[in-house]
């Protein structure tokens, strides 16, 4: 019954996600926790694989595109390894409990994070309003920051077991200069690559990973993402983006909730 549920809920998950064209690995952990019966800590590794899966099925159809700029993504995912392993380690540190409310705190953010960059996309602000260009107009390559950003998505990676991409696509589109389709895409090459460093790091200890579980829920998963794909071309993208942002809220709110119960 644990598996059916699995797939069930997988499957809504995709389509929810698909339709609001938003990534859904920043919502499987609490999926994981409060609605198939996992542990914080068996969570957060479960969906790395989910994570990692995911991004690797996702990454064959943008390449033919040539939406996948390889060379960043290799290099901003080598960098991130770091963040990674250690945000793995410090995930073993810290009481479930603790890690939920941090989780949901986490999920604010990135709603937060998901309107600036929705507001910024669709209600532009008029030209030469800021930013640090190039004589060309593109933004300067500063490497010590993208070092400095991969880290830090390794580490919400490794100790939260999310993908990252909300931070990987803002930081290759304003430090890198990479349109937000190439953003999106390469995004994939870092997430595959954090996400395996984190795992690994996990492997070396006591993690718990019920495999079933969860390549079930990430099969469904992806499974419901395609068949809620074209439902997201009957709304303006800006008007899913802020769905999907108010249902993050919704999501810490109740994360919180349980947690501090």
């Amino acid at each position: 019954m644990t598996i059916v549920t699995a797939l069930l809920i997988g499957a809504c998950v995709g389509v929810v996600v698909g339709a609001l064209g938003a990534g859904g690995g920043i919502l499987s952990v609490p999926i994981l926790v409060y609605l198939l019966g996992q542990s914080p800590h068996a969570a957060a590794s479960e969906s790395l694989v989910i994570v990692m899966v995911t991004a690797l099925v996702s990454l064959p159809s943008r390449a033919r595109r040539q939406q996948v700029r390889w060379r960043e993504g290799i290099v901003v995912g080598l960098l991130s390894t770091v963040g990674a392993v250690g945000g793995s380690w410090l995930n073993a540190l810290v009481e479930g409990q603790a890690l939920m409310i941090a989780f949901s705190v986490l999920l604010v953010v990135v709603a937060a994070v998901m309107a600036w960059r929705t507001r910024r996309t669709y209600h532009p602000a008029p030209d030469g309003a800021g930013g640090t260009t190039t004589a060309a107009g593109a933004p300067r390559r500063s490497w010590w920051l993208v070092a400095v950003a991969a880290t830090v998505t390794g580490l919400l990676t490794g100790f939260f077991g999310v993908g990252g991409g909300f931070a990987v696509v803002p930081m290759l589109t304003l430090v890198l200069g990479l349109d937000i389709r190439r953003a999106s895409g390469t995004s994939l090459v870092v997430m595959v690559i954090a996400a395996l460093a984190a795992l690994a790091q996990r492997m070396t200890g006591m993690v718990e990973i019920d495999w079933a579980l969860t390549l079930a829920f990430t099969a469904a998963s992806a499974a419901g993402g395609a068949a809620g794909g074209p439902l997201s071309q009957r709304a303006r993208a800006s008007t899913l983006s802020y769905l999907f942002v108010a249902l993050l809220l919704a999501v810490a709110v109740l994360t919180a909730v349980r947690a501090l119960r």
